[in-house]
């Protein structure tokens, strides 16, 4: 018994998501150039004369200071670090994740990889969930399989 013709909604929706991941990569990029920009604002912020006069000041009149500026700035600057990876690991991913769905390979990465970007909220939610949705069909995984025989 012959499967079912493959609908030719399926083509559309995987180029569709290649789109979408184009996308999210480009927007994750550009989300990422924030990390710096903020780094900047806090490492002023932290490190102005006038914020550690202020907290001098407040714990010579007997008032406790919640935390040492320097120290917490210290501990502060693993969340940039962390975050810049994160977002770049996002960008690599999504794009390869792209990619591999252009050429209906590796469905099972693309898969692993819509997880992780529901972790990106909203647009990666949003992105991820739609390509669990179309990868999951059964139609989608004939696709695949045949862009595989060929080769």
């Amino acid at each position: 018994m012959q499967p079912p013709p493959i609908p030719s909604k399926d083509a559309e929706h995987l180029r569709t998501l290649v789109i979408c991941h184009y996308i999210k990569a480009g927007l994750t990029l550009m989300m990422s150039a924030f990390i710096p920009l903020h780094y900047a604002i806090m490492r002023m912020v932290f490190t102005n004369p006038e914020f550690m006069k202020e907290m001098q000041n407040a714990q010579k009149s007997g008032q406790p200071f919640p935390f040492d500026p320097q120290q917490f700035f210290g501990i502060f600057q693993w969340f940039y670090v962390i975050a810049g990876v994160f977002m770049l690991a996002a960008i690599v991913l999504t794009v390869i994740s792209g990619r591999f769905i252009q050429r209906r390979v590796n469905r099972t990465f693309s898969i692993v990889v819509s997880g992780f970007l529901c972790l990106f909220f909203p647009f990666g939610t949003i992105l991820g969930i739609f390509t669990l949705i179309v990868l999951t069909r059964e139609s989608v995984i004939r696709l695949y399989a045949e862009a595989k025989a060929p080769a």
